[in-house]
């Protein structure tokens, strides 16, 4: 590390920071400063020094540190920024994103890792996930309206992500519902972007492959305009200029079939 003052300025500046700093030499803690005694919640850094490095790594992150640690000692190089789980010593696990850097302590080859608690960055990661995936249900509702006829009302900006969702759960609702027609109501949609478009109707020709009849109202100009653009099949779909037509139509052929 250099002449004496410099690795006493060093550990100075090691010892003060507030970020978790462990040094570890074949397979063992060499040095942890005390950010990383109270980060690892162990009663002293010589709790933490001569024990593996393996007892604060969940058995599913154990094969990816092996790995790590071969790449950064045989090549030298730093790992960059790695998110993974640690186990401290109270056995709590903690969400971490650790910076490992190959150094010399002791004259010797050792790795350097700078631990970072993002526990609350992944509770809210999870959080916005899980607010996501019930916005797209809710934005994905299959509405029954009669007997074997659902209605799929799409309200606001459709993203991939959405049209995606789209494409996955509506023909599973359709089928769990027995649907054997679909009203896929475009009149609350402003803006479709060709790459969603082309998903929306991939949806209606897997739901044809099903079996169910594909209706779609409410299409805006300018989104008709996009469609024609893309050169999407509407063969396999029936078009109205309301939901309030498409359902008349539908009464209607059915009265005129139970006759």
């Amino acid at each position: 590390m250099g002449n004496n003052t410099d690795e006493k300025l060093y550990r100075q500046i090691v010892e003060s920071t507030t970020e978790a700093i462990i040094i570890q030499q074949d397979g063992k803690f060499k040095y942890i400063n005390p950010s990383g005694v109270d980060f690892l919640r162990a009663a002293s850094s010589e709790e933490v020094i001569g024990k593996s490095v393996f007892d604060i790594v969940p058995e599913e992150y154990r094969e990816l540190t092996v790995r790590h640690t071969k790449s950064i000692l045989d090549e030298n190089k730093p790992t960059g920024t790695i998110e993974k789980q640690l186990r401290r010593f109270d056995g709590s696990l903690v969400d971490v994103e650790t910076n490992c850097t190959p150094v010399l302590y002791e004259d010797k080859k050792a790795i350097q890792s700078v631990v970072r608690d993002i526990t609350k960055r992944k509770e809210i990661e999870r959080s916005l996930e899980k607010v996501s995936k019930e916005i797209n249900t809710l934005s994905a509702p299959v509405v029954p309206i009669l007997e074997g006829v659902a209605v799929l009302p799409l309200v606001g900006s459709i993203n991939s992500e959405r049209a995606n969702y789209i494409l996955e759960h509506v023909p599973l609702k359709v089928q769990e519902q027995s649907v054997h027609t679909l009203i896929s109501d475009f009149s609350g949609i402003y803006e479709l972007d060709a790459m969603v478009i082309q998903c929306l109707f991939e949806t209606s020709a897997v739901l044809g492959l099903l079996g169910v009849r594909s209706i779609v109202t409410g299409i805006r100009p300018e989104i008709a305009q996009s469609v024609v653009q893309l050169g999407a099949d509407l063969s396999l779909i029936q078009i109205f200029g309301t939901l309030q037509q498409a359902v008349l139509d539908l009464v209607l052929k059915d009265s005129f079939v139970s006759v």
